[in-house]
């Protein structure tokens, strides 16, 4: 059963991680499960009351960021509400209408779409789309290095109690 549980929580892991670049995937949810998981097969009580307050204080963290950030970019670059908005319904329908380059291709013709029905010109809606963009990546990274954070935490904390 042990290697049960291992399998499991390591492909949780590996969802995770996967999900701070694929929007369709549950991302920190997954690496949060993990935990979970781990306790489930191997007990919870080398997790205590710290353990769970950081990790859920950055779950909560990335959760908030991923949406702030990715307006942040959008919002720098000049865009308004409707680029928003089309920038979050292009990265969920990019990689599906557009396999392979749609991850990247989303946000920026979502953002640029957006605009444009908003009513701004060409230029104005292409500096949406590089803000959706820059915003995408950025938001990207800090999910995977927050994530990556909270699993080398996991394995310090088990490792030293």
């Amino acid at each position: 059963m042990d290697i049960l549980g291992w399998i499991l929580v390591i492909a949780l892991f590996a969802v995770g991680m996967a999900g701070a670049i694929f929007p369709i995937l549950p991302g920190v949810l997954a690496v949060y499960g993990a935990f979970f998981v781990y306790g489930l097969f191997f007990g919870f009580g080398e997790f205590g009351f710290w353990f769970w307050l950081l990790q859920t204080s950055v779950v909560a963290a990335i959760l908030v960021a991923d949406y702030i950030v990715n307006a942040w970019g959008v919002k720098k670059f000049g865009g308004s509400r409707a680029s928003v908005v089309g920038s979050t319904i292009g990265l969920l329908a990019g990689p599906f209408v557009i396999p392979g380059v749609g991850l990247l291709v989303g946000p920026f013709l979502g953002a640029w779409i957006g605009e444009l029905i908003a009513g701004a010109d060409m230029r104005q809606a292409t500096r949406a789309g590089i803000g959706a963009l820059v915003g995408f990546l950025s938001s990207t990274f800090v999910k995977l290095v927050l994530q990556t954070i909270m699993i080398v935490l996991f394995f310090v904390w088990i490792s030293a109690n």
